[in-house]
């Protein structure tokens, strides 16, 4: 694992680079306005960012409600794919539902990103459905992934 990634909460300061990285890993991202409120006035966000040499890499965020977890987004700017920083976000959402005594977490994933569905099977997560023209971008399925028994 790359030990010289640092995974922080996400702060104000950091917005400008998830933006960039959302903007380049997303067909649909995310606005500005978006990001703000999830940091700012939703109670149930978590969002954390990886920094390296000083660069926000990459972010992931998620929802807490009752005692689940719903990945929202976890995403790597596509010059640091590849390094672990994928990992690392979701050990860390991972780490925060355990202290949070979550007790399970589930995620949409697009049926053609094999890459994320791997990372997620990596750590424990099942497919367990599917959500029909779920992405509204192109009509694509979701696959609805979930990680039981924290």
């Amino acid at each position: 694992m790359n030990n010289d990634i640092e995974i922080l909460s996400l702060k104000h300061e950091h917005v400008d680079s998830v933006l960039v990285i959302d903007s380049l890993s997303f067909p649909t991202p995310w606005s500005r306005n978006s990001f703000e409120r999830e940091i700012e006035t939703n109670k149930f966000a978590r969002y954390i960012v990886a920094k390296k040499d000083g660069i926000i890499i990459g972010y992931a965020g998620m929802w807490l409600i009752l005692d689940e977890g719903h990945i929202t987004n976890i995403a790597v700017h596509p010059e640091y794919r590849g390094i672990g920083a994928g990992n690392l976000l979701l050990e860390a959402l991972i780490e925060i539902c355990k202290i949070e005594s979550i007790c399970k977490i589930t995620l949409e994933v697009r049926k053609s990103n094999k890459i994320a569905q791997s990372l997620y099977e990596k750590y424990g997560f099942i497919q367990e459905g599917i959500r029909k023209e779920y992405y509204g971008d192109n009509k694509e399925d979701a696959i609805i992934m979930w990680k039981h028994n924290l």
